[in-house]
């Protein structure tokens, strides 16, 4: 009862697509937008059938075999063309042929599925496969108490449908067996077609030797241990070259080159058989010495057999290679004193062998050229334009690609038939009418697209004019379309299960008049699923590299501070391929001072932009406390080596090779004190223009722990540029390292320009056009502190002169206009220096610094450092720090190779 609802409710017009199989409810589809009616009872009758009809020959004897198997049931066998006219018909049981009306029991009825509805022979040739119609499922009133299976007999030859084996019986005993025994009766009715096309052939080669051409000298090839030996390589060049001559059907001569230096004459010679077959011979002649032991070919030539053979003698891709009797024969060219050309049968065959043959090599050069052509890059709409430039011309005129949205930004489609969108459109010409690039597609219900997306697989119009369903859908751009193309394969783009979208393979009416076959589904099935795996690895990377990229993304700084003391730019470049490790920082320090980094962590991927975010928060911690550029990269060192050790994945290697350059500039000196483990010298650009690569102290990558680093120091007048890079933006295997540097050196050559600037020409102009690593770039242009805002005092450790250390400050910080910050600073400034006296040593500096805060620096020579603590009720002292650290918005130490500094800032948010 189930197929019989679903069956009233489509007619309808309710919607069944969950409960009807997709071949049925397409072919449903197609016969509605027919207009046939359900109650139509008159076929198309043919009586101009040929009882000697190939196909005929082939199946008789399978059908009585079939018809014997079957004796005393009630299964009905039939035969049919490739246009659906029934050509014989066998029943188990001699009374259905009366008791059944004539359209179920008499050769001659079409049963096409545009004039007869769902049926089994219908339905076989619209889908070109296995199928079975059970009941209601038949779209006609007529065939509903009915059920059958039927299978396409192929030629084995061409591969074209030559028919349809169908068997029919009443619903009630459905067996699943049956569905063997369809398959073992076509595949025995197609091995007695290629007995016919054998039969053929061994005629044209009787009537060759009865010409006397068998007493010429043979080739040898495909034989083991031959007189005259040939490469394989040249034995396959011949084989191709005589198809071809075979394929073209005239008279012709050929020079093929031998590796060996000497050439090969093939001559094709057309012929007639006793019988009338028309084929062509192909002899050889080969210039150069006669072989030394000729072998005979026997005389007998075996008959064709009266029946052939139920095992097939083999699918011959190409005609079978015939040796023949040797005999030398001199020509008109020959000297007296050299040994006459070796002559010989190669090939015999007709043309549409040859021609079959041909094609069958051509499509193996294109899955060849495909295995080298697809999948160059891990990019999805690259892999896909890959993919069509492949098919065309080879396959097909034009290609369009439709994939979903989702997969092109790395996801999986929760709807893959919803969200399509126009991806690639390619073809001999540039002008044809199909929807354009980036257009969202809406395919109906019943078109050859959603068909092959909800199968899941090809699915094959070779006529696109007969494609009822398909004109349905947008008849105005059909109609467009029609003029250019005749035939359509759409092939679901599948991997691993997840459907990414789908393609479409057209045929031009001009250039390829030759509609689509079942070959060429299958060769664009294989395409496709070859394409599919590499779209599908694109897909992955590109998830995986936009997740690894907004990690790296995450972890580099979001802004950098706005600071007087250096003018910064920055750029983060992600390699083409993958995401690295690089980074920069920027850092404000102590006493108006900046810190810059620079670090690349080896390697790519989410284990190296986690590391480099480890990396960038311990070296940023390391910088605030004021540890000189030498001393963080041993800190760093020292961290590296610890996390490789204690990463049990890492086997010695973890991530040893990450390299980093850190950079602390004073602007109220102008010295910018750096330090590298392993990475690029910095580049500098003087405020005349002239740039400099500074020779710093190399030193190893971070983890070797094995050597200290070493700092240096550079006077960096105002208005001077330092660039830190990776080195991403210099090594290029396409390009030397010294012309990279002096490209780098041009582009920063304009000292005129801001950093920003600066950092988009070297992008521009030094960076690979297709990095292959990660490019990090930091561009700081350095200012100078106004001396007018920094006021010193040198003191010796003298606990009176401290009120005058006090006084000093307040006018000084008054001729600022700081009145506000006057008592904090007041306050500040006795207790660090009382500090200083009683606790270090002398000589004292104090010095102000008004920047945007208002900073007192207090210096000795001592290398111990106060400490806060909360101090008891009855301590006297302890309270100092404490009240620093109240009234100052921060506040810390730093060493310097003279002693210590204490320092606290003083905010001016309200002065």
């Amino acid at each position: 009862m189930g197929p019989a609802r679903f069956r009233e409710r489509f007619l309808q017009g309710e919607p069944v697509e969950a409960g009807v199989r997709t071949p049925i409810l397409s072919s449903w589809q197609r016969c509605r937008s027919l207009g046939l009616s359900p109650d139509q009872s008159d076929l198309p009758f043919r009586e101009d059938i040929d009882p000697d009809d190939r196909i005929i020959r082939a199946a008789v004897p399978v059908l009585d075999r079939l018809q014997s198997r079957f004796a005393g049931s009630a299964v009905n066998i039939s035969v049919a063309d490739a246009n659906g006219t029934v050509l014989l018909r066998r029943f188990g049981e001699a009374s259905l042929a009366r008791s059944l009306p004539a359209i179920q029991s008499v050769p001659g009825f079409v049963f096409a599925e545009q004039v007869a509805g769902t049926n089994g022979i219908g339905l076989a040739l619209a889908e070109r496969q296995l199928i079975r119609v059970y009941g209601a499922e038949h779209f006609a009133e007529r065939s509903q108490a009915s059920a059958c299976r039927a299978l396409p007999v192929r030629d084995p030859l061409s591969g074209r449908i030559e028919g349809v084996l169908c068997l029919g019986y009443p619903r009630s005993v459905d067996d699943p067996a049956l569905a063997t025994v369809v398959r073992k009766a076509a595949g025995a009715i197609e091995r007695r077609l290629l007995g016919q096309s054998s039969a053929r052939e061994r005629a044209l080669l009787r009537a060759y030797l009865a010409t006397g051409a068998e007493a010429a000298v043979g080739l040898r090839f495909g034989v083991d241990g031959p007189a005259l030996e040939l490469h394989p390589r040249d034995r396959a060049i011949l084989m191709e070259k005589a198809a071809e001559l075979i394929s073209r059907a005239q008279r012709a001569a050929v020079e093929v080159p031998l590796s060996d230096g000497r050439q090969v004459t093939l001559v094709s010679r057309p012929m007639t058989s006793a019988s009338g077959v028309e084929g062509v011979v192909i002899e050889a002649v080969l210039h150069g010495p006669a072989p030394l032991e000729p072998f005979a070919l026997p005389r007998r030539i075996e008959q064709p057999s009266q029946q052939p053979p139920e095992q097939p003698p083999g699918f011959p891709a190409e005609p079978a290679v015939v040796p023949v009797s040797p005999r030398s024969v001199a020509t008109t060219d020959d000297h007296l004193d050299s040994p006459p050309p070796a002559r010989g049968l190669v090939l015999v065959g007709e043309p549409h062998v040859g021609t079959y043959a041909l094609a069958a090599r051509r499509r193996l050069e294109l899955l060849s050229e495909a295995s080298a052509r697809i999948g160059t890059t891990l990019d999805v709409g690259r892999t896909a334009q890959e993919l069509a430039e492949t098919a065309v011309p080879g396959l097909a005129d034009y290609v369009t690609i439709d994939l979903s949205e989702a997969v092109l930004r790395g996801e999986e489609s929760a709807d893959p038939r919803g969200d399509l969108r126009r991806t690639v459109v390619h073809g001999i010409r540039d002008d044809c009418p199909f929807m354009p690039v980036g257009k969202q597609m809406d395919y109906g219900p019943a078109t050859p697209a959603l068909r092959s997306l909800i199968s899941g697989q090809a699915v094959l119009e070779p006529d696109l004019t007969a494609a009822s369903d398909w004109l349905a859908y947008d008849p105005e751009h059909c109609g467009r379309l029609l003029d250019l193309v005749h035939s359509l394969i759409a092939v679901p783009l599948v991997a691993r299960g997840v459907v990414l979208g789908v393609v479409l393979f057209y045929r031009a009416r001009a250039q390829n008049p030759a509609p689509f076959g079942d070959d060429d589904r299958s060769l664009a099935q294989e395409l496709v699923s070859r394409a599919a795996l590499s779209i599908d690895n694109a897909r992955r990377y590109t998830r995986e590299r936009a997740m690894v990229l907004a990690l790296q993304r995450s972890l580099l700084p979001h802004g950098l501070p706005d600071l007087d003391a250096v003018e910064v730019a920055h750029r983060y470049l992600p390699a083409e391929s993958d995401v690295g490790g690089d980074w920069y920082d920027v850092i404000p320090l102590s006493g108006t001072r900046v810190g810059l980094f620079v670090g690349d962590v080896v390697g790519h991927g989410m284990l190296s932009a986690a590391t480099m975010g480890r990396l960038r928060t311990a070296a940023r911690s390391f910088a605030e406390l004021d540890f000189p550029p030498d001393e963080v990269l041993s800190h760093l060192d020292n961290l590296v080596g610890r996390l490789d050790r204690e990463d049990p994945t890492s086997d010695g290697g973890g991530i040893i090779g990450a390299t980093c350059l850190y950079a602390v500039y004073d602007p109220t000196t102008q010295q910018c004190t750096m330090a590298r483990a392993g990475h690029p010298p910095p580049a500098l650009v003087r405020p005349d223009g002239a740039v400099s690569f500074p020779d710093l102290p190399a030193g190893p990558p971070l983890g070797l722990g094995c050597l200290p680093f070493e700092a240096a120091e550079i006077h960096l007048p105002p208005g001077s540029q330092l660039v830190l890079y990776t080195d991403g933006l210099i090594e290029d295997r396409h390009r030397d390292l010294d012309l990279a540097l002096d490209q780098l050196a041009r582009a920063l050559a304009h000292p005129e320009r801001t950093p920003e600037e600066t950092c988009q020409v070297v992008l521009d102009t030094v960076a690979p056009a297709h990095p292959g690593d990660d490019i990090a770039l930091l561009v700081a242009r350095t200012h100078a502190l106004d001396p007018q805002r920094i006021a010193t005092w040198d003191l010796p450790a003298d606990p009176a002169l401290v009120s005058e250390v006090r006084a000093a400050a307040l006018r000084q910080v008054a001729d600022w206009g700081l009145d506000e910050a006057g008592f904090a600073t007041e306050l500040m400034l006795s207790e660090l220096v009382t500090n200083a006296i009683r606790h270090g040593a002398g000589p004292i500096r104090v010095r102000l610094l008004h920047d945007r805060a208002l900073i007192c620096e207090v210096s000795d020579t001592s290398n111990t450092a106060p400490h806060l603590r909360r101090a008891a009720a009855t301590d006297e002292g302890g309270r100092g720090l404490f009240l620093v650290a109240q009234l100052a918005q921060s506040w810390g130490t730093r060493y310097n190779p003279q002693g210590k500094v204490i320092w606290a800032e003083c905010g001016l948010s309200g002065v």
